[in-house]
């Protein structure tokens, strides 16, 4: 558990913060231990190595904005959300990724933190529109969209190589108001 960097947002039990390379050794063992819950939607890196190189694309690539959804409560690590393919000028949108660990799933503190995220988005980083992909089979991550108030807009066939295949994705989005 890092307590180096303040949180960004809070609410009533979590808080979100930017990663830091630091974050490595608890976020590689949640991952590690979420394994199960991850599989087939998603791989985080489960190494130092390769969680050095994905926290430094969060962290250094201005496209790409990364979030952890920490607990308040002893400041543990439930889940993380991800912002990529930032795009500025007339778009203001990005593309939003996100995983719980195993820990902390079921518990709602996802719903807590993509509120939070989205807000922030919407807020501190002059953000219009986020989008998110998601397997349509992927109860959970459906159910996640659904509950912070994000819309079905369309399906993509064969949209993200995961898990050794092209995979179909619905479109859910939601803009600012």
């Amino acid at each position: 558990m890092s307590d180096t960097a303040p949180y960004l947002a809070e609410g009533p039990r979590v808080g979100i913060r930017h990663f830091t390379y630091d974050d490595a050794a608890e976020f590689t063992a949640r991952a590690r231990e979420s394994k199960a819950l991850h599989h087939p939607w998603l791989y985080p890196p489960v190494t130092s190595t390769t969680y050095a190189t994905y926290a430094g694309r969060l962290i250094e690539d201005p496209t790409k904005a990364g979030f952890l959804v920490c607990e308040k409560d002893g400041g543990a690590i439930a889940g993380y959300i991800n912002i990529n393919n930032i795009v500025e000028g007339a778009f203001l949108c990005g593309a939003l990724g996100y995983g719980a660990f195993a820990h902390a799933a079921g518990r709602g503190l996802m719903s807590e933190g993509l509120r939070l995220v989205v807000q922030y988005a919407f807020t501190a980083m002059g953000l219009h529109r986020l989008e998110i992909n998601v397997q349509p089979r992927n109860a959970a991550s459906v159910a996640l969209a659904q509950r912070c108030g994000f819309r079905l807009e369309g399906f993509s066939p064969d949209f993200l190589f995961i898990d050794g295949a092209w995979r179909d994705h619905q479109r859910w989005a939601i803009t600012a108001d």
